[in-house]
């Protein structure tokens, strides 16, 4: 208990408890609009679709039911960013038409220490919307696939130089199960006949090839030679060639492995280790296409924290305030933030904005449409 200069008690506010009622509101106003939302998302497509192939015998009754649950953790990690938003609009509007954020601004409370708590709570949100990505969507994604039986990966293309500028062989993969890829093609080039260029030396078809550490193998091969005009001049028949080996063999079973998945498939560990070979290998567009997936990550999760602080805001209103301006205006930014990432994910694979840019304009857009709105509504 304190006083005042005057001896008069002076009366304190319990503002914990004050908190933890304006965070439990949230956080239910969260989990419906989240709810919500992944029902919506869900329902015309993957639901429909799920329905069809179950009644046409494709799926068994248990295998779609288990791929309508393992499609959750995916729409969940595009759900949270979108609940917090609509949550807090919607709790910190009713607050204000029941007049109790009037009253805490009477007695002096700031626009800051009101949401406080949503900050705090938006931040574990943040950690858990990474967490998302980093573990449970990579996990739900390949148990999807393998459910779906799509472990089968087509159309991969390994290049090797033996410089800068002049090609060695390039392999092509048309498809493969784990180690084993069907139907290769090896083209070798011979750079010795001109100082700048290399020419097609020779052709070689198989039947299969087999990866083993350090090492491609392609079985049952027919040789296709030419000549340095360009024309065959002979074709024979081989038991078995060594194409790859060493790190090169490694590093290409490696990105072929990667570069046949989403980059939602992949944890934080293996989407670091595929940045690093594209780099490496030069591979510019893809390198920059997954770089900036990969910012995406983290940015994705501190939009969690900007939405909420923007659904305060948008929340707070003055009496004769349109409030259903408030709500239109929060699900337009709802839809500009989704619809606006296709696009800034070509803008980095084409090279037309740096990854670190395409990753991070959204988030700062948001943060100054923040401060905006703080200035808008005078708090």
């Amino acid at each position: 208990m304190k006083f005042n200069l005057n001896g008069l008690k002076k009366i304190e506010l319990p503002f914990k408890i004050f908190d933890g009622y304006i965070t439990k509101q949230v956080l239910a106003a969260t989990f419906v609009c989240i709810f919500l939302f992944v029902v919506i998302w869900i329902a015309p497509e993957t639901l429909l679709k799920v329905i069809k192939r179950t009644l046409a015998g494709v799926y068994t009754p248990w295998i779609g039911i288990q791929l309508l649950i393992y499609e959750v953790p995916k729409i969940v990690g595009k759900a949270l960013p979108v609940g917090l938003l609509l949550g807090t609009l919607f709790t910190f509007d009713k607050l204000t038409k029941d007049s109790e954020l009037t009253v805490l601004r009477s007695i002096g409370l700031s626009f800051w220490r009101i949401v406080y708590p949503i900050i705090i709570m938006s931040i574990f949100i943040s950690v858990l919307c990474f967490s998302l990505y980093n573990t449970l969507i990579p996990y739900s994604e390949k148990k999807i696939n393998q459910l779906k039986n799509e472990g089968y990966e087509t159309h991969f293309v390994y290049t090797v130089k033996a410089d800068k500028d002049k090609l060695e062989k390039i392999v092509i993969v048309p498809s493969y199960h784990n180690n084993q890829i069907s139907h290769p093609l090896v083209l070798n080039f011979d750079s010795s006949q001109y100082t700048d260029t290399s020419v097609l030396s020779s052709i070689l078809q198989a039947e299969y090839a087999v990866y083993t550490k350090d090492k491609w193998e392609i079985y049952k091969v027919k040789n296709f030679e030419l000549g340095r005009d360009g024309v065959f001049k002979n074709i024979s028949n081989l038991d078995k060639v060594q194409v790859l080996n060493g790190e090169k063999a490694n590093t290409a079973f490696k990105i072929m492995s990667y570069s046949t998945k989403r980059d939602r498939e992949l944890n934080n560990t293996e989407i670091t280790e595929y940045i690093s070979m594209l780099h490496s290998e030069n591979l510019n567009d893809e390198y920059r296409f997954m770089l900036n997936k990969y910012l995406q990550r983290y940015f994705h999760s501190a939009i969690c924290v900007l939405f909420a602080i923007l659904g305060c805001l948008l929340g707070f209103s003055k009496p004769r305030e349109q409030k259903l301006v408030n709500f239109v205006i929060g699900i337009g930014i709802v839809f500009a933030y989704y619809i606006t990432l296709p696009f800034f994910d070509m803008c980095a694979e084409k090279g037309i904005l740096s990854p670190v840019i395409t990753s991070s304009i959204q988030p700062i857009a948001i943060l100054i449409a923040i401060f905006i709105f703080k200035k808008i509504k005078d708090l």
